[in-house]
């Protein structure tokens, strides 16, 4: 393949070492540059296990990073104009990324063997000799009984399941054990309904629904159709490894102080619960929980989670818009131009995009193709980081089929969309230029990337090096948007659901009772200690709505929207008034407007506050808290007491007064 080390030098800004056979006759010079001490890229990971042995003998596995240059830029029918991407590559790859955290696993080999014939039976007589093995049969026919009781075989319906690899709890109905005396055939006794199992795996061979929702990444939980032969052998080879300690990547952070799901028992934000695909996610109280041995890391909904609580952690967003970064100013910087970003997957993209370079015609070569874990952790941030650092177009490589609901990833990129466009990044067909790409043809892949529309790239790429949580990587990368922006906007409005937005206050009817302010989880709303006021910081609104669930004089409306100058403003005051300070004590205790509203409106309308006794109780209203108990007792006024009740008249007083007249 063609190498512009011309073009890759200006890109990676760093020392370019080119060689035939680095991984054979000319490994001398792999070993010259990590002897250097600094980081090394290698552009081929072909022989990624020799270099890795190599950098472990000198200490220096840390330091060693790998670009596929080969197979997404050299393999193509435009690599002699490759060499813009081949920078971008190397300078992506070299970026540091944190390791992310795991979930320990254990199985034990308990394994519940859940089937409907002798097929379930046939699995457990092969799988006896490596697991603790139980058959549960489910309405079966005429079952031949065992000639040795090797392993239980037992009657029973699945009416329930939770758990993971290492922890599954199952509810049975139609529970039975079999008779010792069954002849011919396996005769079970007296069912009872409510049984409860415990197990390290489960084996579905029922051919029935399955147990979980998106069963396929459920660890630890295995199913196969009983009229498929080589699904079965499949199934039973896995389950046969799967005893021992395993670990599995926690692939969210979650910061339930940042979480807006609920408040004082009013619900608000739903929207990780409502797309979570495993059921990994759960309300608990004011917060959700998500639990990391059921969570796939499909990243929805770190990718939809408007204030940051959920956050992905393969890798985190500030270190994948760092990542984003380099790519796009390496590529800039070797001369290349309107480039088109695709994100893909390594279990789907990267072997079409291996196939297209083999077989076909390559990627084109303004493609520069970013490997993510799973292409639904793709938030609104790192869309917005790449419009700002210069790309031209974004497209989003997913199955034919997607393996997880593509809805949350839709809702993104049409967001992403709708901001590029009315920014100015739009292309002169009106197309979409932030889109998927639906299919598993390497040949269809190719063709719906060449006949992508362009946008108008900005003219002034941002700088930008992220820094912080997600919501504040957000926060950053839409001013950048916005900043580099070709043809720029103050506000865009957004579809009703947006998680970004304004509030709209009545403020004549606000009363500043302060409540929509204790039930914000962002602290977008904000009090003053000085002073009754109502602020409010757009850009800290993720439009969960709680303030205007909360609101007692229903006053707060929601205004789904990008308002970029309110984002780049400061807090703003939505309403303010003059203090009422209490008559005894001088300490200001309430507003002055609603504090004489109260008083005219009882004067009114109440007969406890006319008459002199009224007036002492208007009195009791103008002082705090503290003077208004301590003239009551004090002075032993009871501002809630009732007048004096007239004594009944009787027809013994009526006769009493015609005898005295």
């Amino acid at each position: 393949m063609p190498l512009d080390t011309a073009a890759i030098g200006r890109g990676c800004g760093s020392r370019l070492v080119t060689a035939d056979q680095l991984c054979g006759r000319e490994l001398d010079r792999f070993r010259d540059a990590l002897a250097e001490g600094g980081p090394v890229t290698v552009s081929c990971t072909l022989q990624a296990p020799l270099f890795d042995e190599v950098a472990e003998e000198m200490e220096a596995e840390e330091r060693v990073a790998y670009a596929r240059i080969r197979e997404s830029a050299g393999w193509s029918s435009e690599a002699a104009a490759s060499g813009p991407k081949m920078a971008a590559l190397l300078a992506a790859a070299a970026e540091p990324v944190p390791v992310a955290g795991t979930v320990p696993l254990e199985s034990r080999g308990v394994a519940l063997i859940y089937g409907r014939d002798a097929v379930a039976v046939e699995a457990g007589q092969r799988l006896a000799e490596h697991l603790d093995v139980t058959v549960l049969l489910s309405r079966p026919g005429e079952i031949a009984p065992l000639h040795r009781n090797t392993f239980p075989v037992l009657r029973g319906t699945i009416r329930g399941a939770k758990g993971h690899l290492g922890a599954f709890e199952l509810r049975i109905d139609d529970y039975a054990l079999p008779a010792p005396s069954s002849r011919t055939h396996l005769v079970f006794g007296t069912p009872r309904d409510g049984a409860v199992s415990s197990c390290d795996l489960v084996l579905d061979l029922s051919g029935g629904a399955a147990l979980f929702p998106a069963h396929e990444v459920r660890p630890g939980y295995l199913r196969a159709d009983p009229r498929d032969p080589a699904a079965v052998e499949r199934l039973v080879r896995e389950a046969s490894h799967l005893v021992g300690e395993f670990d599995k990547p926690r692939f969210i952070d979650f910061n339930g102080s940042l979480c807006a799901h609920s408040r004082s028992r009013i619900t608000g934000c739903t929207r990780c619960l409502e797309v979570c695909p495993t059921g990994a996610i759960t309300p608990a109280g004011d917060t959700v929980a998500i639990d990391p041995h059921v969570c796939a890391g499909c990243g929805s909904c770190a990718a939809i989670c408007p204030t940051g609580a959920a956050a992905y952690a393969l890798p985190p967003a500030a270190a994948l818009m760092r990542r984003l970064r380099s790519l796009m100013r390496a590529y800039r910087a070797a001369g290349g131009e309107r480039a088109l970003v695709l994100f893909h997957d390594g279990d789907h993209g990267e072997p079409l995009i291996d196939a297209l370079g083999r077989y076909g015609d390559g990627l084109p070569a303004r493609v520069l193709p970013v490997q993510v874990n799973e292409v639904t952790q793709i938030g609104p941030e790192a869309i917005a980081a790449l419009f700002a650092y210069g790309a031209a177009g974004v497209r989003v490589l997913t199955r034919a089929r997607p393996k997880h609901d593509p809805a949350p990833l839709y809702r993104t990129l049409d967001l992403a969309d709708t901001l590029a466009r009315a920014l100015g990044y739009d292309s002169e067909t009106d197309a979409a230029i932030v889109a998927t790409i639906e299919t598993d043809d390497p040949d269809a892949l190719g063709e719906a990337l060449r006949a992508a529309p362009l946008g108008n790239p900005t003219a002034n790429p941002a700088g930008l090096v992220p820094e912080g949580g997600k919501r504040a990587v957000l926060r950053q990368a839409f001013r950048e948007m916005h900043v580099a922006a070709p043809a720029p906007v103050a506000r865009v409005p957004l579809a009703a659901g947006a998680p970004f937005g304004g509030l709209d206050f009545r403020t004549q009817d606000c009363t500043l009772c302060l409540s929509c302010v204790s039930a914000c989880p962002t602290h977008a709303l904000t009090d003053s200690a000085d002073k009754p006021l109502l602020g409010f910081e757009e850009s800290l609104c993720v439009q969960c709505g709680l303030c205007a669930a909360t609101c007692p004089e229903d006053v707060i409306t929601l205004v789904p929207q990008v308002d970029f100058e309110a984002w780049a403003a400061p807090r703003r005051v939505v309403k303010e008034e003059e203090p009422f300070c209490c008559t005894v004590c001088a300490k200001p205790f309430g507003t002055r407007a609603t504090i004489e509203r109260v008083i005219e409106r009882l004067r009114e309308r109440h007969w406890m506050f006319s008459g002199p006794a009224g007036e002492d109780r208007i009195r009791s209203l103008t002082m705090c808290d503290d003077c208004r108990v301590e003239a009551a007792l004090n002075q032993g006024f009871d501002p809630h007491a009732m007048p004096e009740r007239a004594k009944p008249r009787t027809s013994e007083d009526y006769f009493r007064e015609r005898s005295d007249s």
